[in-house]
């Protein structure tokens, strides 16, 4: 199996309503693979404490997902 890639695999995690809330408080763009790069820790650190998305937490699997693609180098 490949390694998790954005586009393919963390891209879709992110629902529309995500894009737009964290372009709208966070600065920065969930559908940029720049950006989700370089926020990933903060990221990352916010979906294990379950603050975010804030409407309703992702479950483990996709966190887990999320991580995975963080430890194989953060794939395009």
């Amino acid at each position: 199996m490949y390694p998790p890639s954005f586009e393919r695999d963390v891209r879709p995690l992110f629902r529309d309503r995500d894009i737009i809330s964290m372009q709208d408080f966070g600065g920065f763009d969930l559908s940029s693979y720049e950006d989700v790069k370089q926020h990933a820790p903060n990221i990352l650190a916010r979906l294990e404490d379950k603050s975010m998305p804030c409407d309703q937490p992702w479950p483990d699997e996709k966190i887990a997902l999320f991580r995975d693609w963080m430890s194989n180098g953060f794939p395009a």
